[in-house]
């Protein structure tokens, strides 16, 4: 593996964190936006 090639794979690892966080982030909203459509509040 080149240098170059690890450093893209650091920044792809990054970047799939990020997108991991918001993907959880949504699904969150999406569970209160059913809780609060239920009237369960």
């Amino acid at each position: 593996m080149k240098a170059n090639d690890a450093k893209r794979l650091k920044e792809l690892e990054k970047e799939n964190v990020q997108l991991k966080r918001i993907v959880a982030n949504q699904a969150l909203d999406i569970d209160l936006l059913k809780f609060v459509a239920e009237g369960k509040f």
